[in-house]
């Protein structure tokens, strides 16, 4: 998928009206319906949206109660470390299993609907809405594992994998090719969760780490093959020109 995810757009017109004012730290936000009309989406892009601004500070659902403006709003970004998609999946791998493993102990019913439900929608073939589950999914685990110091950098994680244009252009290539594999991958994870296994969640989140890695290796040498050979066509163009001339 290239460009900006619709929920992503949406996430930042609602933090918008929360910097304007329009919703003040403590408020209640209109209920789903509304927004939708509101900002002309489905209930499910406002939802998905909510769950990304909860998820950097800015909102707090609470069940049965509603979505609130965050009383204390975060600081703004810091800036990114130059990382390689190797590195920052080797991060994810040693931390996510952690967190994989912290959240069978402590994931609820609900939270195991949630994750059921977007391993649905990660099988729709709606490629935009696969990566927006995909992600989703990491982050409902890593809210269950109950640490708030492993939610935080799980989401520091999933910024260098959006917004690092190196790491995003690999795990794009990825994600293209690997579609099915990586939904099984999900799969395993959530019959791990649901069973409150914690070491078989920790492995199976580990297996999806391990073969992101090797489909990444897969995919730089595909990337760096096209690279060679579009430089190669270009040479065999110079070389015909200047014969030409010749």
């Amino acid at each position: 998928m290239t460009g900006k995810r619709l929920f992503q757009s949406v996430a930042e017109q609602i933090a918008g009206l929360i910097d304007e004012g329009a919703f003040p730290p403590g408020t209640r936000l209109p209920g789903e319906r509304e927004l939708a009309e509101r900002l002309d989406v489905s209930r499910v892009t406002i939802r998905e949206a909510e769950i990304a601004l909860q998820a950097i500070g800015r909102l707090e659902i609470k069940t049965g109660s509603g979505v609130y403006v965050a009383e204390t709003q975060p600081e703004e970004k810091s800036s990114l470390p130059t990382a390689s998609a190797f590195e920052v999946t080797e991060a994810r791998l040693l931390v996510e299993s952690e967190a994989a493993a912290l959240a069978a102990h402590n994931i609820s019913d609900d939270g195991i609907t949630r994750l059921k439900a977007l391993i649905e929608q990660m099988r729709t073939g709606d490629e935009a809405a696969a990566d927006a589950a995909d992600e989703q999914f990491h982050r409902v685990i890593a809210e269950a594992s109950n640490n708030a110091a492993m939610v935080h950098t799980v989401q520091s994680l999933w910024r260098m994998r959006e917004e690092i244009p190196e790491v995003k252009a690999t795990y794009q290539a990825v994600c293209v090719h690997d579609a099915e594999s990586r939904t099984a991958e999900h799969e395993a994870v959530f019959f791990a969760l649901r069973d409150r296994d914690p070491a078989g969640a920790r492995n199976a989140m580990r297996e999806h780490f391990h073969r992101l890695i090797e489909a990444m290796l897969d995919a730089t040498e595909r990337m760096a093959l096209e690279e060679l050979q579009e430089q190669a066509s270009k040479s065999r163009e110079r070389f015909a020109a200047a014969a030409k001339i010749g």
